[in-house]
């Protein structure tokens, strides 16, 4: 008969020891690697989409709407377009005309904020204003709220300034409007005469009048979607 052979208990208890000490450790640099890995590729770009939708509340106005603006001029040459205030309201509904406040707010606009600018020749008046979105889809979604042919209104609500040249820019003297989208910003434009005459009284009008606003308003929505450096130990940053 033959001899039979067992493992001692001892030696199998040092056996699954081994196994359950390697294992650990397996776990544990798996965990202290995932701990102590940098952001992923996805992680930054969600990262920089987060950080990008939230410069509206978090960044200086002047910022967002520094004091001169490049734009091109009529005739090629290059021009500053300056900035004479800032709004401190930012409520959506205030911001553009009632009849598409409504439709504004629905698609998902947190805030409007709103400047204005002179040309260099300080004979026309730009207002320009950023919509605030949760992210681009709801931005672009919200341009068909807005005419599509230029026309001023229903649009973005004049921003006049008393005691400056532009206290006669009002609802009747917007001649124009355009929007573009910025990530999750809506930017729009609307200018008009300094003298507040509307478009009716003007007769034929040039149509490259007020096509510089367009260079004014993607300036603006460059300086808001500047790629950044994501910063994961600053708190504006969630990596």
């Amino acid at each position: 008969m033959g001899e039979t052979r067992t493992w001692p208990a001892v030696a199998v208890a040092s056996a699954i020891t081994l196994v359950c000490a390697i294992v650990g450790g397996i776990a544990a640099s798996a965990a202290v690697a995932e701990l102590t890995r940098g952001p992923r590729v996805a992680e930054l770009r969600e990262a920089q989409a987060a950080e990008t939708a939230l410069r509206w509340e978090r960044w200086p106005a002047g910022r967002i709407f520094p004091a001169t603006l490049a734009y091109t001029s009529e005739q090629g040459g290059p021009e500053l377009a300056r900035r004479v205030g800032i709004s401190s309201r930012t409520d959506c509904r205030g911001a553009v005309d009632t009849a598409v406040a409504g439709r504004m707010t629905a698609a998902g606009c947190r805030a409007v904020l709103r400047a204005t600018y002179l040309d260099a020749l300080q004979g026309i008046v730009v207002t320009i204003g950023v919509a605030a979105f949760p992210d681009e889809p709801k931005a672009r979604a919200a341009v068909p709220i807005f005419p599509g042919d230029g026309a001023a209104a229903p649009g973005l609500r004049a921003l006049a300034f008393p005691g400056t040249v532009t206290d006669r820019f009002s609802a009747g003297g917007r001649q124009s409007l355009i929007v573009r989208t910025a990530g999750p910003y809506l930017v729009m434009a609307t200018a008009g005469q300094v003298d507040g005459r509307p478009a009716r009284a003007l007769g034929e009008q040039r149509e490259t009048m007020f096509s510089f606003t367009e260079d004014l308003a993607e300036k603006v929505g460059a300086i808001l979607t500047a790629p950044a450096s994501p910063d994961c130990t600053a708190k504006e940053w969630r990596c």
